[in-house]
């Protein structure tokens, strides 16, 4: 009853209400490090705060309250700080510390973050730090950062564990244990030949609850996904996508394995992936960050919107062509945007329809022109529906708000239906040719959209439209007004 009372309660508070009642975990922290309290008590507090609280609060304090909180922290809690900051801004603190503590912080991080991180920070401190490490996290270190940052193997990480493929049960439990006072990442135990290279994978839950008489290759799924380190993001994205699984393993060219990808690296790269993608959408070469100086933005949009500067000049100068109509014909100036907007809408579909498909480097001709052929049915199918919905509804508001006859009242919109079946078809076709043509010639299809796309379908359903108006309404039919 009390329980019901309470959650009552607080469905009739309002957002402020609510907001109020929230911990203010932010001011308690930022009070605790500028705080008088001993080193240890201080330390004992923020250990009651999860590293993102803590993260979060890190930009609110001066250099002096961070090289203070340094000190106080341990490296564990430090590096849990750092897995839940940006890399150039874990790069800036890292600079901040003196060189072993830095170099404990980095000891703790997954080698991939700390590759990462190590990389915002000038070559020669990055060097010390690396040179203070053990042997073996220098070596993961350096094998991380020896791949470039479009290549999967920058974003595995060594944490994983490997047992031998000749082991029994109660051998693969005994290494288990061994190699889990070092490695978290223990859902899945990944097993190798006498060589090192990949042999399959074996589920925590499968071997705790197997009888240690059990052959350990019962145990072991042979079929496991994995991808090599040196594919690019971009070709093994959709494969990583299609599994569920926590841990995917890192082979070389050899299949040797190297390391996995977390879950959590996995949602990082296609999260950096969409926001990439979602810049070149927009005419940008590359994304913006709230920091980023006014001239860079400018001029990372400035060559994009030259470009599209020109080709709406284009569009508009085409307009001009047709001034005649629209001088005897100014009620069809009203629908303009109309033809404009749905096949701006139909070209961007086609372009998106078209990147996907575009993500398997296998595709062939044939595979291709189905897929011109394909969009463009669903053009016209789609054109013919909303044209016959446009011809009724636009006839019958000119009829009846517009004061006209029927016959001009529907051959306006007879002609604005046939515009659009006719914009809808030929957008539908450029929204999938152009990013097969810049697939060809070896540019990034995705920088070919968005704008582009828009401004080209623009001057095909000016031309459509107009040239359609002058053709019927003026020509054949001889109406003014």
């Amino acid at each position: 009853m009390a329980e019901n009372e309470i959650r009552e309660t607080e469905e009739t508070l309002s957002e402020e209400e609510a907001q109020a009642l929230k911990p203010d975990y932010a001011s308690e922290i930022v009070s605790i490090i500028k705080g008088n309290d001993s080193p240890k008590v201080m330390q004992n507090k923020l250990e009651d705060y999860h590293g993102n609280d803590i993260a979060e609060v890190m930009d609110t304090l001066s250099v002096l309250e961070r090289k203070k909180l340094y000190r106080v922290c341990n490296e564990i809690m430090l590096a849990e700080v750092f897995e839940h900051l940006d890399e150039d801004v874990a790069g800036q603190y890292l600079n901040e510390m003196d060189l072993k503590k830095a170099a404990m912080v980095i000891s703790e991080l997954e080698t991939d973050t700390a590759a990462d991180i190590l990389h915002e920070i000038e070559k020669e401190k990055r060097e010390l730090i690396i040179d203070a490490l053990n042997p073996d996290i220098k070596a993961e270190i350096r094998l991380i950062a020896s791949f470039d940052d479009d290549e999967i193997g920058s974003k595995m990480t060594t944490n994983c564990i490997v047992i031998r493929e000749n082991l029994d049960v109660k051998q693969a439990m005994k290494e288990l244990v061994r190699q889990a006072e070092t490695n978290d990442n223990i859902s899945t135990l990944f097993v190798v030949d006498e060589y090192g290279a990949f042999y399959g994978a074996i589920e925590l839950k499968g071997l705790i609850t197997a009888r240690s008489t059990e052959p350990l290759e019962n145990l072991i799924a042979t079929s496991f996904p994995y991808v090599y380190a040196r594919e690019s993001i971009d070709d093994c994205i959709e494969k990583l996508k299609d599994y569920s699984e926590e841990l995917i393993p890192v082979l070389d060219n050899n299949n040797k394995l190297l390391g996995v990808i977390t879950s959590k690296s996995l949602i990082e790269v296609v999260d950096d992936e969409m926001g990439e993608d979602y810049a070149k959408f927009a005419g940008l070469t590359s994304e913006e960050d709230l920091n980023e100086p006014v001239s860079k933005s400018m001029k990372k949009r400035l060559p994009w919107l030259l470009i599209l500067l020109a080709l709406g000049m284009v569009v508009s100068s085409v307009v001009g062509v047709f001034e005649q109509v629209v001088s005897q014909l100014t009620l069809i100036m009203a629908f303009q945007s109309l033809i404009l907007d749905m096949a701006g809408n139909v070209g961007t579909q086609s372009l998106a329809v078209t990147i996907r498909v575009l993500t398997d480097e296998n595709l062939s001709f044939k595979q291709k022109l189905h897929l011109v052929f394909k969009e463009m049915r669903v053009g016209i199918l789609n054109g013919a529906l909303l044209g016959t919905l446009s011809f009724g509804l636009i006839g019958l508001y000119i009829f009846l708000v517009k004061q006209k006859t029927l016959s001009f009242s529907f051959a306006v919109s007879g002609c604005i239906g046939i515009s659009l079946l006719i914009a809808m078809i030929i957008s539908s076709a450029v929204g999938t040719l152009i990013p097969l043509f810049f697939k060809k010639i070896k540019v990034d299809p995705a920088v070919a959209s968005g704008p582009l796309i828009t401004t080209i379908n623009d001057l095909v359903a000016v031309v459509s439209y107009y040239g359609m108006s002058w053709i019927l309404l003026l020509n054949v039919l001889q109406l003014a007004g």
